[in-house]
């Protein structure tokens, strides 16, 4: 569902990739090619598609958003998504970011705390064709162990430190990109497990998103 060269949201969804994402610095073309592909306006309310490629977040309910699709860009880039790789996302969302994945990975795992947020994310990804995705109503905190390991996990909210259960979760050689902070204000950051099971934690840039609730998270 990537319309034609006379759709205009195809045209705002090109202009995205190029002058957001390109110019800015990311270089992963399977990821820009991931981002090319994916419909964002078909995650979003109809009222929102004027917005749904500008360079902000966009409300998709629950006092939720979806992320800058910059943000997106940079944390699937830092993550290095392998077309074999089973990933973890923690927080689906609106389901863009999850779409993204599907199209990165072999098979992709989302849990998301809201049940309203997971019903909806598994209807769009259903009628766009994505197969490769198991949507989990849940506490994204402590990640989805009986599906563990996972080569990359994403998360798609702020922490206040990076959740043990998601460092136990990941396999060697695996990466885990998650925004750390207080409410307001977060840094990026990727952590690699090595073959012995050291991890080691980069900074990569600042960020603000919605807090993670739950039990190694932010209280409700």
């Amino acid at each position: 569902m990537t319309g034609n060269s006379h759709d205009p949201l195809t045209a705002a969804r090109l202009s995205m990739v190029e002058t957001q994402l390109r110019r800015r610095g990311i270089r992963d073309q399977r990821v820009l090619d991931a981002m090319t592909k994916v419909p964002r306006h078909e995650f979003v309310g109809r009222q929102h598609w004027a917005d749904a490629y500008a360079d902000h977040p966009v409300p998709i309910g629950e006092q939720q958003t979806t992320s800058q699709p910059y943000i997106i860009a940079v944390m699937l880039q830092a993550a290095e998504i392998k077309p074999q790789d089973r990933v973890l996302e923690i927080g689906a969302g609106s389901g863009y970011q999850t779409a993204l994945l599907c199209e990165l990975a072999r098979e992709v795992f989302a849990v998301e705390r809201y049940p309203a947020l997971s019903a909806n994310v598994t209807h769009i990804l259903e009628r766009l064709g994505y197969k490769n995705a198991t949507i989990v109503t849940g506490d994204g905190s402590l990640g989805l162990r009986e599906r563990a390991p996972y080569d990359a996990i994403i998360v798609a909210a702020a922490a206040p430190r990076v959740p043990p259960a998601l460092l136990e979760q990941l396999a060697p050689g695996g990466r885990l990109v998650v925004p750390v902070g207080d409410a307001q204000q977060q840094v990026l950051q990727l952590a690699r497990k090595d073959a012995s099971g050291n991890v080691g934690v980069t900074s990569l840039e600042s960020c603000r998103f919605v807090p993670l609730v739950g039990q190694q998270g932010f209280a409700a």
